[in-house]
């Protein structure tokens, strides 16, 4: 992993890593878009939800091509970068703090076919191993959450896209108007000391010259999704422990899952895919 990170992105890594954080992602979402679903139905499998979410965030980019350079920052088991380098032939770079992730990425691309348009990177997105003005398109869904200093996670996403390139990410954010205390059991259980906010998010892109064009808020799907993972857990719990997780983590995610959905239910949340644009 390159350079120094936070003791949030150490602690993510760690879990990411543990055997039984890769079986349970691996099993309940599939093993390609381990991120927030955007659901059409209460019941829709996650894995559907989970894609959508992916199609959703690319409608919003412009022009992606062959010659495109895109970095996915948080890439996970990299589902959204085998989707644009599918669909549209980019240059990908799927970048992530989980070489346990990683190396399922890896195999996924080979698996593929895809594997001479994707280059899977151990990495810190707090400390990109890139050239400032590298990037057509930086992506990341659900991941800026665990970094213990997202100011400079932002400022190193500005400093690698190109004049007039694109920033489109999701991320499980406290609502801007949410009260100071009442989500400590959310933060406790995620080792965070705070969430980012839209507020926070459009705070940062003023600062560094990127112009935001899009909130688009769904934030009611961040409970749906947190909900329709603790129902999916619950309906296959003996697979997923036969799958090698163990109770008690099982019992630990079940838990924390139902924090989220109280925390949503009560407006103390928000989620959608926010969309900028470097200005040249």
């Amino acid at each position: 992993m390159s350079g120094n990170y936070s003791t949030a992105v150490s602690t993510a890594r760690d879990y990411y890593n543990s055997e039984d954080a890769d079986k349970f992602y691996s099993t309940v979402w599939g093993g390609e878009d381990i991120h927030v679903g955007t659901y059409e139905s209460d019941m829709e499998p996650i894995r559907d939800a989970s894609r959508r979410t992916v199609e959703r965030v690319a409608a919003k980019l412009s022009g992606l091509d062959n010659q495109s350079r895109v970095l996915d920052i948080g890439a996970g088991y990299g589902g959204a970068m085998r989707y644009l380098a599918a669909r549209f032939g980019c240059q990908c770079e799927a970048l992530n703090l989980s070489e346990v992730e990683n190396q399922r990425d890896r195999e996924l691309n080979r698996e593929q076919g895809l594997d001479h348009l994707i280059n899977v990177v151990d990495g810190n997105f707090e400390d990109l191993p890139y050239d400032d003005n590298s990037f057509d398109v930086v992506w990341c869904q659900d991941s800026m959450l665990h970094s213990g200093n997202r100011v400079r996670v932002v400022e190193e996403v500005a400093r690698v896209l190109k004049p007039g390139g694109e920033f489109v990410f999701t991320d499980p954010m406290q609502a801007d108007d949410c009260p100071e205390g009442v989500l400590q059991p959310i933060l406790d259980r995620i080792h965070l000391e705070t969430l980012g906010s839209p507020g926070f998010y459009r705070e940062q892109g003023q600062r560094l010259g990127l112009e935001e064009l899009e909130f688009d808020e769904q934030s009611a799907q961040l409970t749906q999704h947190y909900w329709r993972v603790l129902k999916e857990l619950e309906a296959r719990e003996q697979e997923v422990r036969n799958a090698g997780v163990s109770q008690a983590y099982i019992d630990r995610m079940k838990k924390g899952l139902q924090h989220w959905v109280d925390g949503g239910k009560k407006g103390y949340l928000a989620w959608g895919i926010f969309h900028f644009r470097k200005q040249a």
